[in-house]
């Protein structure tokens, strides 16, 4: 193993600045998406969805809704044919987290779906048997008439429960796009409309073979390192990309890797890092990893949406504000749509810094005014 890269912990904030393109934006939503790996895609609307949270930060000129557009086209125009798409949306091999991910991932995601078929879960393993008759029909209706929704095959029966009460129709299509048997082609506003592989990846893609085990654990370790770039590895990951990163210390924290390929964002900056406040996602991937997110910027985060409201120590929706090489603070954000305007409803930030700035370009950005 190579030595390790020593750096103090501003280098390494800078670094990761640079890395996740805060500094120097892509020019679209297809580089950023390359460059990170997957965006991770959430239908929580308090003040705007996850990904477009973590992408208006990293796209030039980003605008609400591109990451949709990006997958499947729409909104005033047509939906993008299966020839014509660069990404789709599916799940984190062992993992309920729903991302975008670019087409030349598709290989290694297929074991992941075949694993899931033939376990026992209620919310995404194999079909049970009132599961499999309704999706012989649904899976007939799709090639017959094209994309649908669960509504056409609601019978009034309820089927497991599946954070809360899901249909039978609305469990059995989910498990389908596990699986990989449908896929989503499109969205109405957060519905989903499914379709078939066939029809929503191109035919060159579909027929990449399956990745082994070995080519899939060597995958997933890379892309974590593309979504996070300074990552913490697992003693069963590092094997896998031993060849392709660099381990990097920093006083306090744990052992740090980052890919061979990223060492050019170590490199001093021709200018200083910007020092207009950021509103971070809740889930961006600079704080994704709370070990590292506390140790390296001295920032204890987790977000707290599915935490009981009495246990909530930031907010249901609280954004880290990200002032230079500092995370200073959360802003708590409500859009009140009704009303057209962004609402704070807490804020704790470090004395002599300002998010005022921040929260009215976030209100710009979702169409609204700050009240």
């Amino acid at each position: 193993m190579t030595q390790a890269l020593r750096v103090s912990p501003l280098e390494a904030r800078l670094f990761l600045r640079r890395a996740h393109l805060l500094d120097s934006p892509a020019p679209d939503v297809g580089r950023a998406l390359a460059h990170h790996g997957y965006v991770q895609i959430d239908p929580i609307n308090v003040c705007g969805r996850m990904h477009d949270h973590i992408l208006r930060n990293r796209v030039a000129g980003y605008a609400l809704g591109g990451l949709m557009r990006h997958l499947h086209g729409e909104e005033g125009g047509r939906r993008l044919e299966g020839n014509e798409r660069a990404a789709f949306e599916h799940h984190l091999p062992s993992s309920h987290v729903l991302a975008a991910f670019a087409l030349e991932t598709w290989p290694f995601l297929r074991a992941a779906m075949v694993a899931r078929a033939r376990r026992r879960s209620a919310w995404m393993g194999r079909l049970t048997p009132r599961e499999r008759e309704l999706a012989a029909r649904i899976l007939g209706a799709i090639a017959e008439g094209g994309a649908v929704g669960p509504e056409p095959f609601y019978d009034g029966r309820k089927g497991w429960r599946v954070w809360g009460s899901a249909s039978l129709a609305k469990a059995t299509l989910q498990k389908l796009f596990f699986h990989g048997r449908v896929l989503i082609a499109g969205r109405r506003g957060n519905r989903r409309l499914y379709d078939l592989p066939e029809r929503v990846l191109p035919a060159a893609v579909l027929a990449e073979p399956e990745r082994s085990a070995g080519e899939t654990a060597r995958w997933l370790a890379r892309i974590r390192l593309r979504q996070h770039r300074l990552v913490a590895l697992k003693g069963a990951e590092l094997p896998f990309v031993e060849d392709l990163v660099q381990p990097v210390a920093v006083e306090g924290c744990p052992a740090l890797y980052c890919l061979r390929e990223d060492l050019r964002w170590f490199e001093p900056p021709a200018h200083a890092a910007a020092a207009e406040p950021l509103l971070l996602a809740p889930l961006d991937p600079l704080v994704y990893d709370r070990r590292v997110t506390r140790q390296l910027w001295g920032f204890d985060y987790t977000w707290e949406a599915y935490v009981p409201a009495w246990r909530r120590m930031r907010g249901y929706y609280a954004l880290p504000v990200l002032e230079g090489t500092e995370i200073v603070g959360h802003v708590d954000v409500r859009a009140d749509r009704e009303r057209g305007s962004l609402r704070v409803v807490s804020r704790a930030v470090r004395r002599g810094h300002r998010t005022a700035g921040a929260v009215k370009g976030l209100a710009a950005f979702l169409g609204l005014k700050t009240s």
